[in-house]
């Protein structure tokens, strides 16, 4: 799918998303998604763009790079998008492409994804087409703190997992908490990718940017150092506790198996007994009427005496 937009001026405050017009032209942006081969080379063709910088994004295995090729710049990003929004939740990432050209600006992905809707759809309102090195850092600064939000949520699923898994040991739960120590991995792997990426634009500056744009590239790059910091510091509680709840889980199959154990060993005296007087032999007792009650009791006196011992030595 194809879709060209072009800002009515070079003004980034025009209020609603940019209109969408029926074929290339000067400062426009392309939105390419799920592209064919035919779309890819027509694009290629029409706005002079290398056809292996359309197919790069289109990989899902893509890592996170910069790259300059006769004016024609290639960034691409690794972006979170949710695989499983229902239980067990599950988070991932995949490759987003942004090219800029000296007349267009070009993002390509495999899918529909939460970082180009919001400027398809007009909520992100502070950007031009004609503007495409801004637009580009607004995309960046849209993924950072997409991942941040992403982490949030994370944190507060895996708090509400802890609290299921503090009730009883269920399955699920913990299924839930792999997915959401999984989803962790994915994110901090692809956040320390796109930190090379901005730290190239930074520091060897193969995008040209105006000043004004540094401010921004900036509060870019600390957001997305912040949600590495947040990632790493998740997945390590999110271990820990994994760890803790696993010697938890073994802990109570130690006293499970104790108090059966206990239980068999309390139960036994009266089968000890009843075997006994169902031997065919002489036994004391066996001619007297209340001998039936006084062995039940007898047996009972036993099995409480042999508890309350075992209470005591914490095997209960």
């Amino acid at each position: 799918m194809i879709e060209i937009f072009l800002s009515r001026s070079n003004d980034a405050g025009d209020s609603g998303p940019p209109p969408e017009i029926s074929s290339f032209a000067n400062n426009c942006w392309v939105n390419l998604t799920a592209p064919d081969d035919a779309l890819l080379r027509r694009v290629a063709a029409g706005l002079a763009v290398p056809e292996e910088f359309l197919r790069a994004a289109l990989d899902e295995e893509e890592q996170p790079r910069i790259e300059s090729e006769d004016g024609v710049s290639l960034v691409i990003i690794d972006i979170p998008e949710v695989t499983s929004g229902e239980k067990p939740y599950l988070y991932s990432t995949f490759p987003l492409g942004i090219i800029i050209t000296e007349g267009a600006i070009i993002t390509v992905a495999l899918r529909r994804n939460r970082i180009i809707d919001p400027f398809l759809s007009g909520e992100v309102k502070s950007f031009s087409t004609h503007k495409r090195t801004r637009f580009l850092f607004l995309i960046l600064f849209a993924t950072a703190r997409l991942y941040l939000r992403d982490l949030r949520l994370i944190d507060k699923k895996s708090e509400e997992y802890e609290q299921m898994l503090h009730r009883s040991m269920k399955n699920e739960a913990l299924l839930a908490l792999m997915n959401l120590e999984k989803s962790l991995v994915f994110f901090s792997t692809s956040l320390k990718a796109n930190e090379a990426v901005l730290e190239k634009i930074m520091k060897f500056g193969p995008i040209r940017f105006y000043e004004e744009d540094r401010e921004l590239l900036d509060d870019v790059i600390i957001e997305n150092r912040q949600a590495i910091e947040m990632a790493g510091i998740y997945s390590n509680i999110l271990s820990g506790m994994m760890n803790a709840f696993a010697s938890v889980i073994n802990n109570n199959m130690n006293r499970v198996m104790k108090i059966l154990a206990s239980i068999t060993i309390i139960f036994s005296v009266p089968t000890i007994i009843s075997s006994f007087y169902g031997m065919n032999v002489r036994l004391p007792m066996q001619n007297n009427p209340s001998a039936y009650l006084i062995i039940i009791l007898l047996s009972a006196a036993v099995c409480f005496a042999l508890g309350y011992i075992l209470k005591s030595k914490e095997f209960l």
